[in-house]
C-alpha cells in the first residue's frame, strides 16, 4: 500500500499496528511515495494494490481514461493544514505579492495547485500569474530558504517545522472559502483489481473503517502514531494541526472536489463521482 509520511494516512498505521489488518487475514505492507499522481502507475503495474491519493489527481485520472476506484476516505482539510508559506524576511506580505513568483507543489495539476489557485483567484490573480514547482513536501522548507522557489504549498507536519526551524510563516491558509473542509485523500485501487480480489477490499475496507473511528475520536492515538513512519517528533506531533478523518466515503463531499476542478478547467466535462466508488459491504 503506497502511503506518504504525512499524518493523512495514519489510520494505515493504526491498523497495523492494532491488529486490525490481522483480525482480518490481511498482511499490510506500506510503501513510501511522492503523490497521489505518482502513484496511480504503481497500482496499474501492481506494484501497489492499494494506494493513498488525493482526490483532484484522482478525477483527473478518470477523466483521462484511467480505471480507477475509490474504495475508502482519508483525510479532511480543517483549518490552517495546508498553507502558503515564506520565509520570515520574504517582501511577499499578501497572495497578491505572489505575481511572477514560483511557488513549490509536491504534484502539478493536483489539490496543491487547485488549492493555491483558489487564493490566487481570491486576490485578483490565475494560476498563469505565478509558476508551480514540484518538490517533495520534506525538501520545501530548504529548497525556499536557499532561493530555490519563493513560496510553497506545505502540509503538516512541514508548516510547524519550517515555523520552528526555518521561521517561515504563514501567506494564506488555503482551505476557505470554496475550499472550506474539502476533502483531501483517500485510498484508491484499479477497476480491475477490486472486481478481482472483492473479499480482500472488504476487510481492508472494514479494518481501515476502524482504524478512522479511533482516529477521529483520539488524538492520542494519532500523536503516538505519527513519529512511527514520520520524522515527525513526538512533540511536534502533539501540536500539529490535523484535518478530519471521516470513517466513510461520502459521494456528495467528493461530488464537490470534482465541481471544483470543474470550475477551474482541471476537468473538461462533470465527473459523477458516485461511479468511481466502490462501497464496502453491508455489516453483518
Amino acid at each position: 500500500m503506497g502511503a506518504l509520511p504525512i499524518p493523512d494516512p495514519v489510520s494505515l498505521y493504526i491498523a497495523n499496528a492494532k491488529g486490525y489488518f490481522k483480525e482480518e487475514g490481511l498482511t499490510v505492507e506500506p510503501v513510501i511515495i511522492t503523490g497521489g499522481a505518482a502513484a496511480i502507475p504503481q497500482v496499474e503495474n501492481g506494484s501497489l494494490d492499494i494506494s493513498m491519493t488525493n482526490y483532484v489527481s484522482t478525477f483527473s485520472a478518470v477523466e483521462a481514461g484511467k480505471k480507477l476506484k475509490l474504495v475508502a476516505d482519508m483525510y479532511q482539510a480543517a483549518e490552517n493544514n495546508f498553507n502558503i508559506m515564506v520565509p520570515k524576511d520574504s517582501p511577499i506580505n499578501a497572495v497578491a505579492d505572489l505575481k511572477g513568483k514560483t511557488i513549490l507543489v509536491n504534484n502539478l495539476r493536483n489539490v496543491a495547485t487547485l488549492a493555491v489557485t483558489t487564493q490566487l483567484k481570491v486576490a485578483g490573480l490565475t494560476e498563469n500569474d505565478v509558476k508551480f514547482a514540484e518538490k517533495p513536501f520534506p525538501e520545501m522548507g530548504n529548497a525556499i530558504a536557499s532561493g530555490q522557489a519563493d513560496a510553497g504549498w506545505i502540509t503538516e507536519p512541514f508548516i510547524t517545522a519550517t515555523q520552528s526551524q526555518l521561521g517561515f510563516r504563514k501567506l494564506a491558509d488555503t482551505m476557505t472559502g470554496e475550499t472550506e473542509n474539502l476533502p483531501i485523500a483517500g485510498w484508491m485501487a484499479t477497476e480491475e483489481w477490486a472486481q478481482k480480489h472483492p473479499k480482500t477490499l472488504a476487510a481492508f475496507q472494514r479494518a481501515i473503517s476502524k482504524a478512522q473511528t479511533l482516529a477521529s475520536s483520539d488524538r492520542k492515538e494519532i500523536e503516538a502514531m505519527i513519529p512511527t513512519y514520520t520524522k515527525i517528533t513526538p512533540e511536534v506531533a502533539s501540536v500539529i494541526t490535523l484535518g478530519t478523518y471521516p470513517s466513510e466515503l461520502n459521494a456528495d463531499r467528493l461530488q464537490k472536489v470534482a465541481d471544483l476542478m470543474l470550475e477551474y478547467k482541471y476537468l473538461e466535462k462533470p465527473i459523477d463521482v458516485k461511479s468511481i466508488i466502490v462501497a464496502p459491504p453491508a455489516a453483518g
